[in-house]
């Protein structure tokens, strides 16, 4: 199965520290490649690794190698962004959260990989769950 990741999941597989280092990277190797993510995600993901020397590197090696894939194009889809965004201003939705319903939208069949517990409150299509792969339930 393939997978839309988020960024706590990436952050989590290079940051051993992590408490969810283990069930990161034993999802991760259960997904089959490319996991799709989106330009946010990534930009997320390199901030927040920015104190760990080499794992920046390292995830654009996953880019170049194919086992991530940008599978979305921001600018194709700022309408349903804008209104997801206001759908949810009350929530501490981000753009690259945004980006991650959108692409569950676009991309049926794909669960989406995450730690963020908001990702339970969010709805495709408006009033359609989202299937999760998240460490505290079943996807």
């Amino acid at each position: 199965m393939r997978a839309i990741v988020d960024t706590g999941p990436l952050v989590a597989v290079f940051n051993r520290a992590e408490r969810h280092h283990h069930w990161a990277s034993d999802r991760i190797e259960e997904l089959e490649p490319p996991l799709l993510v989106c330009e946010p995600v990534l930009v997320e993901t390199a901030f927040l690794l920015a104190p760990y020397p080499g794992t920046k590197d390292a995830l654009f090696e996953l880019l170049h190698t194919g086992a991530l894939m940008i599978a979305f194009r921001i600018e194709e889809h700022v309408g349903a962004l804008r209104r997801m965004l206001a759908k949810y201003s009350d929530r501490p939705m981000s753009v690259a959260d945004a980006c991650l319903v959108r692409m569950a939208e676009i991309y049926e069949g794909h669960p989406v990989l995450t730690l963020d517990a908001d990702f339970s409150i969010y709805r495709k299509h408006g009033r359609v769950p989202l299937t999760l792969i998240h460490p505290g339930w079943a996807s």
